[in-house]
C-alpha cells in the first residue's frame, strides 16, 4: 500500500523501534505534518486474551475527562415520562414504534448512539439485523438499555465511549482531537488505559497488555510504553 508524502514525512519523526511515554507520543504526533482538519486521535491496545472465549471478553464504558471532541447524536426509544426526560436531557431524537419503519425502509441513521428503556427492547429487537452490523444495538453492558435515560444521554453527550475487543483482540478507541494538546490527550489516554487494566478477565493468562499505539486519523502509529 503506497502512502502519501505527509504520512512518509511523519514516519521519519518516529525513532526506529522506540516506545514513548504517553505525553511524549502525543507531543510527537503534534509535530507531524497536519491535515486540513482537526484529526481524531485514536488509541489501540493489543491484549493477551482470546475474544473467541466468553470468559475472556474485555468490554466496558468510560466517560473521558475531556470528552472526545465529537458531538454524539443520541436517539432514544422511550414513551411517556421517560420520553420527556430524554428530551429534557438533550436527546437529538426521541420516539417509539413510529421510528421503526423510518429506520427499516428509509435507511435513517442520522445518529451515533441509541438508548432505550428496557420495555422498548422487544420493539427494537426487530431492527437487530439492521442495527447490529452498525454497532448501534442498545446493550445493558454499555449502559444504553436503562430506565435512567436522562443520565445516559448526558453521559454520552459529555464524552462517554464504549471499548470492546475486535476479532484480532485489539481495542480501538477515539480519545480526543489533535487540538486538545498533549496534556488533555494524556489524561484521556490514562483514564482509558486504567479502565482496560481493571477490566482484565480472571481467565486471562500470561501477558495482558501486549502492545499500545496511538495515532492521528491520517498518521502512522506511535508505540507507547505500558504504564
Amino acid at each position: 500500500m503506497k502512502r502519501g508524502k505527509r504520512y512518509q514525512e511523519s514516519v521519519k519523526l518516529i525513532e526506529n523501534g522506540a516506545t514513548y511515554e504517553p505525553k511524549a507520543a502525543f507531543e510527537l504526533i503534534d509535530k507531524m505534518p497536519k491535515a486540513k482538519f482537526d484529526e481524531t486521535i485514536e488509541a489501540h491496545f493489543k491484549l493477551g486474551v482470546d475474544s473467541k472465549h466468553a470468559d475472556q471478553q474485555v468490554r466496558g464504558v468510560i466517560v473521558l475527562p475531556h470528552g472526545t471532541g465529537k458531538t454524539q447524536r443520541v436517539l432514544v426509544f422511550a414513551k411517556g415520562d421517560k420520553a420527556k426526560e430524554a428530551e429534557a436531557a438533550g436527546a437529538d431524537f426521541v420516539g417509539a414504534e413510529d421510528l421503526i419503519p423510518r429506520i427499516e425502509k428509509e435507511n435513517w441513521f442520522d445518529y451515533d448512539v441509541i438508548v432505550a428503556t428496557p420495555d422498548m427492547m422487544g420493539v427494537i429487537g426487530r431492527l437487530g439485523k439492521v442495527l447490529g452490523p452498525k454497532g448501534l444495538m442498545p446493550n445493558p453492558k454499555s449502559g444504553t438499555v436503562t430506565m435512567d435515560v436522562a443520565k445516559a444521554v448526558k453521559e454520552i453527550k459529555s464524552g462517554k465511549i464504549e471499548y470492546r475487543l475486535d476479532k484480532n483482540n485489539i481495542i480501538h478507541c477515539p480519545i480526543g482531537k489533535l487540538s486538545f494538546g498533549a496534556e488533555k490527550l494524556t489524561e484521556n489516554f490514562t483514564a482509558l488505559y486504567d479502565a482496560i487494566i481493571k477490566a482484565k478477565p480472571a481467565a486471562a493468562k500470561g501477558q495482558y497488555m501486549k502492545g499500545i499505539s496511538v495515532s492521528s486519523t491520517m498518521g502512522p502509529g506511535v508505540q507507547v510504553k505500558a504504564q
